[in-house]
């Protein structure tokens, strides 16, 4: 009993074992890989397009049959057009910064490509159940809809106006978001978008609050 418990504790110090701080802004050099990249599928010609598409797009097909399982990392660097590589950014940005802030950036980094990488293999488990095989999982939006409980977590009294105009509390802004995705999912009128991903993106975040911090989110956010 003694040995068990001892292994339990020196797993959770590992589990829980704080990087040494550092700020290296982290983010911006993410925003500069996530544009480099959308610059050069519209520099090269369409069969090329086409190919990067192929490669790094989460295509569920090809992570069966060829085992291209890197796209469960490179799908969060690519976009399908200039206001879903804009909306991601500028939320990468507004969020990313005070996220990064707060954890320091190799925890950020870590934090970002943990739930990032979880949201698009759980993604590729729902398409597998479905028989939706062949579509293309692209965008960093899993990985932000993250960053963006994160913020809420850190900064619960925060203010952010949606479209310069509506001013939401940061966990209202979560939880409302989070009711969209929800409802999108539920009705099917999403569109192309991945819906389900977003909101995997805020689960994974939640565990790892609670496994990496020992930190129960809906406590910071509700202020309980």
């Amino acid at each position: 009993m003694f040995k068990n418990n001892s292994i339990l504790m020196n797993m959770n110090s590992i589990i829980r074992k704080p990087f040494r701080y550092a700020n290296f802004h982290v983010v911006y050099w993410l925003i500069g890989i996530n544009v480099f990249i959308f610059a050069l599928t519209y520099l090269f010609g369409e069969r090329q397009q086409k190919m990067m598409t192929v490669y790094l797009s989460m295509i569920p097909a090809a992570v069966i049959e060829l085992k291209w399982y890197w796209t469960f990392v490179t799908y969060m660097f690519m976009h399908g057009n200039i206001s879903h590589i804009l909306f991601n950014m500028l939320g990468l940005l507004i969020f990313g910064m005070h996220v990064e802030r707060q954890m320091g950036s190799k925890e950020f980094l870590l934090f970002y490509f943990v739930t990032g990488t979880l949201a698009g293999i759980f993604s590729f488990v729902v398409y597998y159940l479905t028989g939706n095989l062949i579509v293309a999982l692209m965008g960093a939006s899993g990985a932000l809809y993250a960053v963006q409980l994160a913020f809420a977590v850190f900064f619960p009294n925060a203010v952010i106006y949606i479209w310069g105009i509506l001013p939401l509390r940061a966990p209202v802004m979560v939880l409302a978001f989070t009711a969209l995705s929800l409802f999108f999912v539920f009705t099917g009128t999403g569109g192309n978008v991945a819906h389900l991903t977003h909101l995997a993106g805020f689960a994974f975040a939640w565990l790892y609050f609670m496994v990496r911090f020992g930190v129960n989110p809906w406590r910071r956010l509700t202020g309980r």
